[in-house]
Order: C-alpha cells, then sequence, then structure tokens
C-alpha cells in the first residue's frame, strides 16, 4: 500500500501528519512540495479527488496570498492555479493520498479518516494535544 504526504517539513500540522500516518506503520512517500512542486495536471487532479476547489485549498498565512491580490472574487480558479504553480507556498498543506482517498489534513488528525491501517499506539501532538489514546483509537 502507498500513502503519499506533500509535506512542509517546517508546519507543524504537517510534522504532525506525518507522524501519524508513521504510527499507523506505513512508511509513506514525503514529497517536500517546495522543493518538488506538483505539476498543473498532478495538483488538478489531488483537487479533484480531494473534491477541494482551488479557493479552498489556497493558503494565506506566511504566502503572498495579500500582495498577489488573491482574496479578489473576480479571479477564476486557472488563474488561483497559476498562482499555486507560480509560487508552491501558496498550496495549503498537508495534502495527503492512500487508497481510501486524497485529503487536506488540517487539522492533522484528518489524516485518520483515510488511513488504511489503524494506528499502533498512543500519539499525541507536538504541542500536547492528545490524538489517540494507548489502545489506538481516537482520544475524545
Amino acid at each position: 500500500m502507498t500513502v503519499t504526504i506533500y509535506h512542509n517539513p517546517d508546519c507543524g500540522t504537517s510534522r504532525n501528519t506525518l507522524a501519524l500516518i508513521r504510527n499507523s506503520g506505513e512508511q509513506p512517500e514525503v514529497i517536500e512540495y517546495l522543493k518538488t512542486p506538483p505539476s498543473r495536471d498532478t495538483l488538478l487532479d489531488l483537487m479533484q479527488r480531494a473534491s477541494l476547489t482551488p479557493r479552498a485549498l489556497l493558503r494565506e498565512k506566511g504566502t503572498p496570498f495579500a500582495e498577489l491580490g488573491l482574496a479578489n472574487p473576480s479571479l477564476t480558479d486557472n488563474q488561483l492555479v497559476d498562482a499555486m504553480m507560480a509560487h508552491p507556498i501558496l498550496i495549503n498543506r498537508p495534502l495527503v493520498v492512500t487508497p481510501l482517498g486524497v485529503k487536506l489534513c488540517r487539522p492533522s488528525e484528518a489524516v485518520l479518516d483515510i488511513l488504511p491501517n489503524p494506528q499502533r499506539g498512543a500519539f499525541t501532538k507536538e504541542d500536547g494535544e492528545k490524538v489517540v489514546n494507548a489502545e489506538g483509537q481516537r482520544a475524545t
């Protein structure tokens, strides 16, 4: 089984998501998308499979979103995708691909919905929030 994560190692949510994937026993393909951005066709395919619009995938924080005027509602989907292709930092993360689907995993525990294997033990996020208990079940 193959799991792929479009990852930014500087992002806590992305790091937590990667750790949750590994906690399920998977050794994912890790694509650092800022170093190796997806092609336009791949990005469009990921959005379609995740049921995301380009606007829903745009990241605002820590990006040139405002400077590029991307909040303008008259911009087309193609224009937004063009911006993401020119500035991959605008692609929100992490995007995870598994045999069960594609999902933007924000918050990181959203990945649990598409992992093919259960968690193997407890998991606590970097900020101390318990996500999975010792039995491998979601913490409440």
